[in-house]
């Protein structure tokens, strides 16, 4: 077996091979950049060796700096994780002229594979179902237009090179296509190097199947099951399941078996995934189509590993060793049911927009990387890289960490998800913890009835948190007023040693959103609006999280003090909660509301990002819903869009400026 390999990579995925190099007894080496130097997966390693400045292109895509590093160290092999040049044929080929283990798969495959525009016509020599499309040269927009209305809307632009969500984009008209094209085209440039283009019918009602391919250098390849990640935002993957509640028996051995003949036809070895899309609207089943395969770990490998109980990265590094597979395609089986969601900076409360900065308090449900290498800590496994204290940096993908929960049934591991998210901890940065729980809690999602369209169906409006029912406005009341009680007491103390008398209120009101309740607590009990509440819990003012019993239910519940109440979040919402005795609470109606300023007149940024196009200026006449810029993020572009009709009064950035948050880029008269 090796005796050192090197992660080329970062963050979590490096923790993740790092853990299971250990378990092995293999020495690692992390390589890093110089906005990593103090990131979790350095300390984690044996050795590091320092690569360059923050951009990756300037660090952890050089493959020459990879290869000096293991040089240096004496690494045997190297693990590329995903992304970055773990797809990179060239890369592997480098390796193999300076007598570097490759763990992955082999130069051909990844070539095969790596071209979405190849693959596919592989894909159809192999028998494999694929979707009608076009997969020539594109020409240049008005070409990609004739091409479109040719296969029939709508269409789905796609990099040739890419992937994790980036260079794809949805048309429904040729009017999408001549906005979205060359946005598709300067992606995939960006993020690949790649300014090519295919274009293929967009399935309605998709969902999105893979399968996880695992195969040695001696011929032998198995499917480990399907995985469902249909919930997805801007075609970026957010929640992933195994098994998929769609797919028969039939259907899972008919994908599986093909997967493996495509597996084959490139004589595939190493970890892989197969990913189709099948349509929802067929009750056969059998309407799946050829995706692409990605010839590398994906990020979603948690719930396959949960349900099988195999150590993928284990088995990556001992087949790049040469070992045979020592399970059969009888040996797979499927038990329970596991959910990944993917914490990522971003704000859906301000439309998923990204979200950088320091990390100021990180405290995860589980340690990352504690318990049962596969199952966590009671069916509960965190993935993360980031601590107290870490950045989220412009220059990476904005994931934090990956929340795996695993159960008996997929509703007991929905039910893991929504109470570990309530017990994630994380300040500083935006993020969609409350929306990752509304999603484990929504109905449509707990029938298993989701599509790739199911965020865009279910939140047209964005999200403004999951709707709170009447107990659960109840039972925060109390522990609001619990809560309130708690501060008043400490009050009593600190004026008792003044020399001053006074008794805490037992009698407050608590106002969230609308509703105002009558909360009354005593040594006896605690009622809201005179009905009891059965509440056992413990608060110290300046606690950030409660964890409430209340009678056979546990209710966690991060908390905050505010001037007037507190900020309490729990279930997938945030609530500010405003708590007064109910002897002043009367006053509070002659409060005088602050209305905020109209800025509907200002463009502005809502994100860190760089300005990469600026369609309008000085003068010009603008109306409601109007592109006027975009804005390139974590690799991403975002489009900006007018407000209401006006002309442009001034202009306050340039192409190519880096802005802050909020900065100004136009003002409109």
């Amino acid at each position: 077996m090796f005796k050192k390999i090197l992660i080329a990579n970062r963050g979590e995925i490096a923790c993740r091979v790092i853990r299971t190099a250990k378990k092995m007894g293999i020495a690692t080496v992390a390589v890093y950049s110089d906005a990593d130097a103090r990131a979790p997966f350095v300390k984690m390693a044996d050795e590091a060796v320092h690569i360059g400045p923050s951009p990756a292109a300037e660090s952890y895509l050089i493959a020459e700096k990879i290869i000096a590093a293991c040089k240096e160290t004496g690494a045997e092999a190297v693990h590329p994780g995903y992304g970055f040049l773990s797809e990179r044929a060239s890369f592997v080929e480098e390796l193999e002229k300076n007598n570097i283990a490759f763990i992955g798969p082999p130069v051909g495959a990844i070539q095969a594979m790596g071209d979405k525009i190849e693959s596919k016509k592989l894909a159809k020599e192999a028998g494999v179902n694929v979707v009608p499309g076009f997969v020539g040269e594109i020409k240049d927009t008005d070409h990609a237009v004739e091409i479109s209305n040719d296969i029939g809307y709508p269409v789905m632009m796609k990099a040739s090179a890419g992937g994790g969500g980036k260079g794809m984009r949805l048309a429904y008209d040729e009017k999408d296509v001549r906005e979205g094209f060359e946005a598709t085209k300067r992606e995939g440039l960006n993020s690949f190097g790649d300014d090519r283009v295919f274009i293929e019918k967009f399935i309605l009602n998709p969902r999105h199947i893979e399968i996880q391919i695992l195969g040695d250098k001696h011929g032998n390849i198995l499917y480990l099951n399907e995985r469902e990640c249909s919930i997805q935002r801007r075609h970026q993957k957010v929640v992933e399941e195994a098994p998929s509640p769609f797919v028969t028996p039939k259907m899972r051995k008919a994908m599986g078996e093909q997967a493996v003949a495509l597996s084959a036809a490139v004589d595939y070895h190493s970890a892989g995934t197969v990913e189709l899309i099948v349509s929802g609207a067929d009750p056969t089943g059998e309407s799946f189509y050829f995706l692409e395969m990605n010839t590398r770990l994906q990020v979603e490998h948690p719930v396959t590993e949960a349900i099988t109980g195999i150590d993928l990265v284990e088995q990556m590094i001992r087949v790049a060793y040469g070992e045979k597979l020592e399970i059969t395609q009888d040996d797979i089986g499927i038990d329970g049911w596991a959910i990944e969601n993917r914490v990522y900076a971003e704000d859906p409360y301000r439309g998923f927009l990204p979200s950088t900065g320091r990390i100021v308090r990180y405290d995860p449900p589980v340690p990352g990387w504690t318990g049962d290498p596969i199952r966590g800590v009671d069916g509960v496994r965190v993935d993360d890289g980031v601590m107290d204290g870490g950045e989220v940096s412009i220059f990476y993908d904005p994931m934090i960490a990956k929340l795996v929960t695993w159960g008996e049934t997929r509703d007991e591991a929905a039910d893991k998800q929504i109470a570990a998210l309530d017990a994630f901890e994380l300040e500083g940065v935006g993020h969609n913890i409350n929306f990752l729980s509304a999603l484990m809690q929504h109905p449509r999602f707990r029938s298993g009835e989701i599509t790739t369209g199911f965020i865009a169906e279910e939140y047209p409006d964005g999200f403004q948190g999951a709707p709170a029912s009447e107990d659960l406005l109840r039972n925060l009341a109390a522990i609001a007023a619990f809560a309130g009680a708690a501060h008043a007491d400490r009050a009593r103390r600190v004026d008792n040693q003044l020399g001053r008398r006074l008794d805490p209120p037992g009698e407050w009101q608590v106002k969230i959103g609308d509703s105002i309740q009558h909360v009354s607590v005593s040594e006896d009990g605690i009622t809201v609006d005179d009905q009891d509440v059965d509440l056992s819990t413990e608060y110290t003012p300046g606690d950030s999280l409660i964890e409430a019993n209340i009678g056979d239910e546990l209710l966690i519940v991060k908390i905050r003090k505010t001037t007037t109440g507190f900020a309490m979040n729990t279930r997938g919402a945030k609530f500010d909660v405003r708590v007064l005795p109910a002897s002043i609470a009367r006053h509070a109606t002659h409060m005088i509301e602050k209305i905020p300023p109209d800025l509907s007149k200002y463009l502005l940024c809502p994100m860190p990002g760089l300005l990469v196009a600026l369609h309008v200026g000085e003068g010009d006449k603008v109306e409601e819903g109007q592109p006027l810029a975009v804005v390139e993020a974590m690799k991403m572009e975002n489009i900006l869009r007018a407000e209401k009709n006006g002309v442009v009064k001034s202009v306050e950035a340039a192409q190519g400026d880096s802005l802050a948050v909020d900065a100004v880029i136009l003002e409109l008269e």
